[in-house]
């Protein structure tokens, strides 16, 4: 089997050399060896890597990812948790939705100001809510 050089897989995968050793300081990936003072890696290496940017992508920590990870590093993705955090970005799209319609609204608004706008108002009304129940 060839291994790969951390600086080869920096650039096969986009993911700086800093970042690598970061990953297998807290175990999400790991070296097989050292050529000299640099870090070998087994080719599943980029397939973790590859997995570990779709699931920060999802939203999932690091810590999240981890676990979805054996021991050996092949995946084991939960799929319960997969379905949960695609409904969570349906509603974010939607939501994210609402607001750019109402953005775009506002900006094209006939009122005098702003603050008469009604849909503005209600926009207003979504930020509170949304800022409300993101900070409890």
């Amino acid at each position: 089997m060839k291994l790969i050089d951390i600086g080869i897989l920096s650039k096969q995968s986009g993911v700086a050399p800093s970042t690598l050793r970061y990953y297998e300081e807290i175990g999400l990936i790991q070296s097989v060896g050292r050529h000299g003072l640099r870090r070998q890696f087994e080719p599943q290496a980029i397939t973790q890597l590859v997995l570990i940017s779709l699931g920060k992508m999802a939203g999932f920590s690091l810590e999240d990812i981890k676990g979805m990870f054996a021991r050996d590093g092949t995946p084991q993705l939960p799929r319960a948790e997969l379905h949960l955090r695609a409904d969570a970005l349906d509603q974010q799209i939607r939501d994210l939705t609402r607001l750019r319609d109402a953005l775009r609204h506002v900006a094209d608004c006939p009122a005098e100001t702003h603050m008469d706008c009604p849909k503005f108002k209600r926009l207003m009304g979504f930020a509170s809510r949304t800022a409300t129940k993101h900070r409890t």
